[in-house]
């Protein structure tokens, strides 16, 4: 059991360092992570990742999410900012830009992949379209096709 420290201004914080913020997380962030989620939106898209997994409707790691872009497969394509080296996925923007595949940044890898019912990190999934949660999907896509275009 790790012990808890009390802060200065009288809350309790953990020592093992607990949930980061959001504003935290921003940190971390790689120079390509454009565009980047909304503190709302990340928390949707969470949600439909959780959705998305309790059907089998999501795709898991740089190769897998690769190869379904490559045969056309639709869908919203999640990558953590904060992956390091950059080189890793740094292509996969432009092939979801040429295949006109909706993509978007979040700040955290490691939130990624808890969405995700993994206790590994994950710096890449693409969420499928699918009837069980189609009206939270839909509305994820309205609002990642929304923002500003990295360009």
């Amino acid at each position: 059991m790790t012990k808890s420290k009390a802060e200065p201004d009288g809350r309790e914080a953990e020592a093992s360092g607990g949930e980061r913020s959001y504003q935290e997380l921003l940190v971390n962030l790689n120079p390509i992570a454009q565009p980047l989620a909304s503190r709302r939106l990340t928390r949707k898209l969470y949600k439909c990742i959780k959705k998305a997994l309790k059907q089998k409707q999501l795709r898991r790691g740089v190769k897998e999410v690769q190869k379904f872009i490559n045969k056309g497969e639709k869908g919203i394509t999640v990558l953590a900012g904060d992956t390091l080296p950059i080189e890793v996925y740094c292509h996969l923007p432009i092939m979801c830009e040429d295949q006109n595949v909706p993509y978007v940044y979040i700040p955290s890898k490691t939130d990624l992949g808890i969405a995700a019912g993994s206790k590994r990190p994950t710096c890449v999934i693409m969420v499928k379209p699918h009837e069980e949660y189609q009206e939270a999907y839909d509305e994820c896509l309205e609002e990642v096709q929304a923002l500003p275009s990295p360009i």
